[in-house]
């Protein structure tokens, strides 16, 4: 009796975003993170679900599709926003900076002034040198544990190491780090919001860094 041939297996098809992928990507991203430490901190109360449904429809949507820095799988079930160094992507369009610089601002309510003050605090602890900034990651919970938040990373990484440039990322649990370790990230420092209610990690990961198919994790808000 002959052997059985062996199996091939591949992994999740990962793609850039598209124009009409943007509904199912805030969907993703809002059941992700949700009750995310970050979310309870950057976002007021009342309307909570529906102002982070938006805020992720125009940053890792409409910003992320525009510029071509979103990677989702084929059934957009895992989602990993980044920001490009300059030259690296295509410019933000002005409509679509018009319409993050005045919905941002209401999105986040009167939390604004402190969350704005809190990137300007994130900025000045990035890496110098041109580096890819991953905004957001997310995995649905019934999609979980199947190296779907590794794979949306992949892309990016695997340029990262090709270009010789660096990613990075600030997140606000350890369990966020533990994911990101996976990866091939390390931490780089810890800073605190403008407000002292939201401890950050500051993780970065230098070019040639850990085997980007091997993690299971699913997303780095916690």
């Amino acid at each position: 009796m002959s052997p059985a041939p062996p199996r091939v297996t591949t992994g999740p098809d990962v793609r850039v975003a598209e124009s009409g992928d943007v509904p199912r990507i805030a969907a993703t991203l809002t059941v992700a993170t949700a009750e995310s430490r970050w979310a309870r901190w950057a976002l007021p109360a009342d309307g909570r679900m529906q102002r982070l449904t938006r805020l992720h429809e125009l940053v890792a949507g409409h910003r992320g599709v525009a510029t071509g820095t979103t990677w989702v799988t084929d059934e957009v079930t895992a989602v990993a926003a980044w920001e490009a160094p300059e030259g690296a992507a295509v410019p933000v369009p002005a409509d679509v900076e018009a319409a993050l610089a005045r919905e941002v601002p209401r999105l986040h309510g009167d939390r604004y002034p402190v969350v704005s003050a809190t990137d300007a605090i994130v900025s000045a602890a990035r890496p110098a040198a041109p580096h890819w900034w991953l905004a957001a990651v997310g995995t649905r919970p019934s999609a979980r544990r199947q190296g779907l938040g590794a794979a949306v990373l992949a892309p990016v990484l695997r340029r990262c190491d090709t270009e010789g440039l660096a990613a990075a990322a600030a997140v606000p649990t350890w369990a966020n780090v533990r994911w990101l370790r996976r990866v091939g990230f390390v931490v780089t420092g810890t800073i605190d919001s403008a407000d002292d209610e939201l401890p950050l990690y500051v993780l970065v990961r230098n070019p040639g860094g850990a085997d980007v198919d091997s993690g299971k994790g699913d997303s780095y808000r916690g």
